[in-house]
């Protein structure tokens, strides 16, 4: 039977592999996805929680966090798409250099 602790262990190891992917990426789509992975663990975790104390909350919680996450992916593909164009790169490095 799988307990509460195991998805709250899931969830923090969910976590911290979205984490070290934030703090190492160079590339600014997969420091979307890595910050898609820590939202997610997230939702894991308020979704345990929830079920084990039988109260619906942390599932509304979890679910406006995937209507945010939708809404942020959708902008920042836009802002990608545009800086891609304009760049032709996506390395953060490029981001220090910007000017006006």
């Amino acid at each position: 039977m799988v307990t509460l602790n195991d998805y709250l262990i899931l969830s923090a190891i969910l976590f911290s592999i979205g984490l070290i992917g934030v703090l190492r990426r160079k590339n600014l789509l997969l420091l979307f996805f890595a910050t898609e992975i820590m939202l997610n663990a997230v939702n894991v975790a308020f979704a345990a929680i929830s079920k084990f104390y039988g109260d619906l909350s942390g599932q509304m919680f979890a679910f406006f966090i995937i209507a945010i996450a939708a809404s942020e992916v959708a902008v920042g593909l836009g802002l990608l798409i545009v800086w891609y164009k304009k760049k032709g790169t996506l390395d953060l490095d490029s981001l220090a250099t910007m000017k006006g």
